[in-house]
């Protein structure tokens, strides 16, 4: 968390993003809200860029995962760092389009596209597509036709590699719904060969998210390179390898693989191929570039618990709730004094609705200003309006000044679509 930092101002140690105190950004906006850091955004960017100059990878496409965050603002700072997208509905594409994003830098990947979303795709200059059946490829085929274009198809492989993350965000596993099992992919592409809408352009995998560990990798890419090989052997031009993402941050202090690891990996995996190399990581690029600042509301004690009310809920940040995920928390404000473990719980009426268990906080009041750490990806795209609460403010910080990048809706405009 490069960009967060204590600055010792009027007596006490406040935190700031960037060159910008968080509390003012909570006084000028409310709470609870999000903020993203513009300068580790870029940097985690780079990062993959600078990895894959080093491994020698020269023709490549870094598909940011734009479900992770889809913010307009966010996608546009990527675009100019010549980000591409790995879009998985027609609103992704859309939003894309519309943050400036080259339609032929879009893969339109995911498992359940509808007939309406391949033709929107087609129509706005998507050429690649990651089909996730056979079914899929056999409709892509008849959409491309009646508009007389041809689809670049790269089947999405299921390599049944446990990605050892945890099981709701694992995907190449064959009892997970994604991709096709690895052993049918040579009738599939015989058959696609045959398809008059159909270019095939390559093959694609994605086994998994929160990825810290670089083994599952190393199993996976080993099966996609020895697929490659079994295809051109059969006839088959394959031109592209789009590797997915799943690289894990720390939340926690995990260790964490090292992206130049991951890159030489790739290198080294595709050296003698002579093939056109995608990655689409997403959280490992807005991740920890981004926080959910909240405020305390009240201080309750039980006869079994310690809880402090927040004002950010379930709704505002879901991971906590669906994956028992673990964000750190750190105060606006340091103090010194009394230290309390406590359960962060938000308003929302479910008793699922806890941020954080056990946490330690120090002289904490109502009214103070705390910070969940990492929560750049799967937050805000993820929240909700649960409870008729309002999504919340998004908040993008270059420097030395902010600027809110979505703005808190009123309750009239909730009821826009009713």
């Amino acid at each position: 968390m490069k960009y967060l930092s204590y600055k010792h101002i009027q007596n006490c140690d406040r935190l700031f993003v960037e060159n910008v105190a968080i509390a003012e950004i909570a006084k000028s906006v409310g709470t609870p809200f999000y903020c993203y850091s513009k300068k580790t955004l870029s940097e985690n960017f780079s990062i993959f860029v600078d990895a894959f100059a080093s491994a020698g990878i020269n023709d490549y496409k870094i598909c940011y995962a734009i479900k992770a965050n889809f913010n307009i603002h966010l996608v546009g700072i990527l675009k100019e760092l010549g980000a591409g997208i790995d879009a998985v509905s027609a609103g992704e594409i859309f939003r894309a389009i519309k943050a400036g994003i080259d339609p032929k830098k879009i893969v339109f990947a995911g498992v359940g596209k509808t007939r309406e979303e391949i033709e929107y795709a087609l129509k706005n200059g998507v050429e690649e597509f990651s089909v996730e059946s056979i079914t899929e490829m056999f409709l892509l085929n008849e959409v491309a036709i009646i508009l007389g274009k041809r689809a670049k198809f790269s089947l999405r492989v299921n390599p049944d590699v446990d990605a050892k993350t945890h099981d709701k965000i694992s995907t190449g596993r064959k009892s997970d719904k994604f991709g096709v099992d690895i052993e049918l992919a040579q009738e599939i592409y015989d058959k696609a060969s045959k398809l008059p809408g159909l270019e095939i352009y390559g093959i694609a995998m994605h086994i998994g998210s929160q990825i810290t560990s670089l083994e599952p990798f190393r199993l996976a890419f080993g099966k996609l390179r020895e697929l490659c090989l079994k295809l051109r052997l059969l006839g088959h031009k394959i031109s592209a390898l789009d590797f997915g993402g799943g690289i894990g941050i720390s939340y926690k202090n995990e260790n964490t693989l090292l992206i130049q690891d991951y890159a030489k990996l790739i290198a080294d995996l595709t050296a003698d191929l002579n093939v056109k190399i995608t990655i689409a990581p997403g959280r490992a690029i807005v991740g920890a570039a981004g926080i959910l600042v909240s405020k305390i509301l009240f201080l309750k004690e039980t006869a079994a618990k310690n809880f402090a009310i927040i004002d950010a809920a379930m709704n505002d940040l879901m991971r906590p709730g669906l994956y028992g995920s673990y964000h750190e928390i750190f105060p606006v404000i340091k103090k010194t004094g009394l230290k309390i473990i406590y359960d962060l719980v938000g308003p929302v009426c479910e008793s699922t609705d806890i941020l954080a268990q056990n946490r330690e906080l120090v002289d904490a009041k109502a009214g103070d200003l705390l910070i969940f750490a990492s929560a750049g990806a799967y937050g805000s795209s993820m929240s909700n309006e649960y409870n008729c609460r309002p999504l919340i403010p998004e908040i993008l910080v270059d420097v030395d000044e902010f600027t809110v990048i979505r703005r808190r809706p009123t309750f009239e405009e909730m009821l826009r679509y009713e």
